[in-house]
């Protein structure tokens, strides 16, 4: 087998087993309740707590592999995520398990930055199509946990099934051990001064504020989705509001292999804007779904617009970072790590800003926020596809 491919395996692997991890955390969550009874406020420390790793670890993994290189990278990461899990299983008190949680944001932020990086280092042309096909990863490990959970936790405690995750992990490890990787960009001395360009760079900047709005609209997709379907106005039950949750995951994973192939006909750009529109189209639909004449009427256009939110949020992140990547080759980790700060930021920012909103004026504003946000991102990424810097 081509030293490429098994490198590429190696990101599928990794990405993989993080969209296992990061969907089990609501094992984890059950597994604490039920071990330390935890109260709401300890509970928040925890749910703050990871994407401050994760954050922390989209700062660090770029200049890290590009000094270092992605073995190294990706194997301290899942020793991190493994560590964490065990360690959350250990504990005896608070303390230990707040560090697991960061310790698991922290890795798995590297992984999911290094894993992108390596996968637009290695495809020198259609990046934006190779980085659609790891996110597929990351959809069929999240789709896959829960019915794993189901199976394992016949005969298994819910401590157990934790700790066969923290073992599990070590498998990639020695994959990545005995595999080769591309050497280090900057093996001998990082050129510090070149990231200063970083902030000079309009257009990377602009770059990473499309994804400011992506991942909070993805963020808010998956935060406050079930609350909106059954809060008054339309009225949904929380299993079927559920279920509509994964018809939002199972959508991203169908809309990133169809990706594949729409990015060898069309444009990236042609394809990220349709995929905008179907935003647009899923967070209107979303808006007048608790109008429905018939009583049928909201759970259809409940999936309907969920379907459409998860088809839209497939090309975000593929196509932008392929543009990034096209545009420093030499720091690509580094670049990735820019963007992705300015993207969790949005996540972080947007959702606070939703959860004020909703709470002072009701869930019902919900889809409203949903709908400002891509109107600013469509308008913005306009801006920058049109900048003469990003035709020349």
């Amino acid at each position: 087998m081509k030293k490429t491919s098994l490198q590429i395996i190696a990101a599928y692997a990794g990405m993989l087993l993080f969209g296992i991890v990061m969907i089990s955390l609501g094992t984890v969550n059950t597994f604490l309740s039920e071990q330390f009874r935890l109260s709401g406020s300890q509970l928040g420390s925890l749910a703050a707590l990871l994407p401050a790793g994760i954050l922390a670890g989209s700062l660090i993994f770029g200049p890290f592999a590009d000094r270092f290189g992605y073995k190294y990278l990706l194997i301290i990461s899942t020793l991190l995520v493994s560590a964490g899990l065990w360690l959350m299983v250990a504990a005896t008190s608070l303390l230990p398990i707040q560090i697991a949680f960061f310790l698991i944001g922290l890795g798995g932020g590297a992984i999911n930055g290094g894993t992108n990086a390596m996968v637009a280092d290695i495809n020198t042309e259609n990046k934006s199509s190779a980085l659609s096909l790891l996110g597929v990863f990351y959809g069929i490990g999240a789709l896959g946990m829960p019915l794993l959970t189901g199976i394992l936790v016949r005969v298994w405690t819910l401590g157990q099934i934790i700790r066969f995750l923290a073992v599990l992990l070590i498998i990639p490890v020695i994959y990545f051990l005995v595999i080769t990787f591309p050497p280090p960009k900057h093996g001998e001395m990082f050129p510090l001064a070149q990231l200063k360009a970083f902030f000079k760079d309009g257009i990377l900047i602009g770059l990473g504020f499309i994804l400011f709005f992506e991942s909070a609209l993805e963020g808010m997709a998956n935060n406050w989705s079930a609350s909106y379907l059954t809060g008054d106005s339309v009225g949904l039950v929380p299993e079927t509001a559920v279920l509509f949750l994964t018809f939002l995951v199972a959508s991203i994973t169908v809309g990133r292999l169809i990706l594949g192939w729409a990015l060898r006909k069309l444009s990236s750009v042609k394809v990220l804007y349709i995929c905008f529109m179907l935003i647009l189209a899923g967070s209107v639909g979303l808006h007048f779904t608790g109008s429905g004449i018939l009583y049928s009427a909201p759970v259809f256009s409940a999936a309907l617009s969920l379907i459409l939110l998860g088809f839209g949020f497939s090309a975000g992140f593929p196509v932008i970072l392929a543009k990034v990547g096209e545009r420093y080759p030499h720091l690509s980790g580094s670049a990735f790590s820019f963007v992705l700060v300015i993207a969790l930021t949005g996540n972080t920012l947007l959702n606070y800003l939703t959860g004020l909103i909703t709470g002072q004026l009701g869930i019902t504003y919900y889809p409203t926020v949903l709908i400002v946000s891509i109107t600013l991102m469509i308008l913005l990424a306009m801006v920058i596809f049109n900048s003469q810097s990003m035709k020349e």
